[in-house]
This record gives C-alpha cells, sequence and structure tokens, in this order.
C-alpha cells in the first residue's frame, strides 16, 4: 500500500478565491481512490496547520503531491509560509539533518542532508500565463520550462531533503481561457499513468 499525501496551497487572496486548486485536489482524491491500494492524508494549507504534525504527515508518506498556484511567478505567501514553517520543524524530526557538508571539506556535499530518502514528490501549478508562453521563441520566458525557470528552487528545495521528482503537471491560460473539463481529463490521465508506474511490482 501506498501512502500519498496531498498538500493544496491555494488561498482566498485579492481576486483568487483558491477554487481552481481546490478542484485538482478534489480530482486528485478521485482518481487515487480509483486506483486503489492508496492510503491518503490531506493538507488545506488555508485552513490552518500544526507544524509539528505536519512534519510527521511527511515522514509518513511514500509520495507528497503539492497542488499550488503561482502568484508573481513564486508559491503563493500562504503557502510558502507552511513551506518554511513545516521544513523547518522537521530539522532532525525527519525532513532534514544538516545541509550535508562538514567542516574539513565545507567545498562539497552541500544539500545531501535530507531525511526523506526513499519517497517522491509531485507538483502541480496553475497559472494565467498560456503554455506557449513558455514554448515559443520571443515569448516572455525565453523558451524556458516552468520546471527549469519558476520551479528550478522548488525543485531544488526538495532534493535538499532527500526527496525524489515525479512528472509534473502545469495548468496554464486558467484565468482568461479556462476549460476546466479538458484540463482535469487530461490531468487525471497523468496521474493515472504516473502511479501505474508508481505502483508496477519492482524487480528483486
Amino acid at each position: 500500500m501506498k501512502k500519498v499525501l496531498i498538500i493544496n496551497g491555494g488561498q482566498n487572496f485579492g481576486h483568487s478565491g483558491g477554487k481552481y486548486n481546490n478542484t485538482i485536489a478534489e480530482n486528485t482524491l478521485e482518481v487515487l481512490k480509483k486506483i486503489g491500494n492508496i492510503e491518503v492524508k490531506t493538507t488545506q494549507v488555508s485552513e490552518g496547520f500544526d507544524k509539528d504534525e505536519e512534519v510527521k504527515k511527511f515522514v509518513w508518506a511514500d509520495v507528497i503531491i503539492y497542488h499550488t498556484p503561482i502568484w508573481w511567478f513564486q508559491l503563493p505567501n500562504g503557502f510558502k509560509k507552511y513551506i518554511d514553517e513545516v521544513f523547518t520543524a522537521g530539522h532532525a524530526k525527519g525532513i532534514y539533518m544538516s545541509d550535508g557538508r562538514n567542516a574539513e571539506n565545507p567545498e562539497i556535499n552541500y544539500g545531501t542532508g535530507g531525511m526523506l530518502g526513499g519517497r517522491k514528490y509531485m507538483v502541480t501549478t496553475s497559472w494565467n500565463a498560456p503554455e506557449t508562453a513558455f514554448t515559443l521563441p520571443g515569448e516572455f520566458f525565453n523558451e524556458t520550462s516552468v520546471d527549469n525557470g519558476p520551479l528550478f528552487g522548488f525543485h531544488r528545495m526538495n532534493a535538499f531533503v532527500s526527496l525524489e521528482k515525479m512528472d509534473s503537471f502545469h495548468f496554464h491560460d486558467v484565468e482568461k481561457n479556462a476549460n476546466i473539463e479538458r484540463d482535469m481529463k487530461l490531468y487525471r490521465e497523468h496521474l493515472e499513468r504516473v502511479f501505474a508506474q508508481e505502483l508496477k511490482p519492482q524487480p528483486a
């Protein structure tokens, strides 16, 4: 049985009500229940959290699924606060022990002190920006992908605590040109594919 922690980082702020990420999280839960042989815990960041309990959830989980909108090319403030507080509380308690270096040779091994080895994570993001802003020459992101551009630091953060990356999924143009039915269908297919691979028996 796989243990999955779903973290919904959406929140109500400004003109964002957090509904889109609620829909994504609901679809995630439905797909995982359909697949079966998966135990799920959830965290809705906007409803508040106990940082020590969240540390225990990270240690418990085999897979962490993050759902987050992107505001001003970064995580929303509530989700960033969650990460700062929970990861810091996880020092020497299962999330990370150190930055991995030692005083004898401090130039090497940075980022090797994580404690979540053997676990994986997946992230979804939702954007006002269309996908073409990342792919077309001359467009805003200079042909740099979400994962290699705006999410580079997020992925390094997870590597720092020894989590292994699974394939991301990014929702684009959700304000001016949303097609929720199409996008959720594509996402559910992505999730089924990723977990089919994850649940496949490993050779002895």
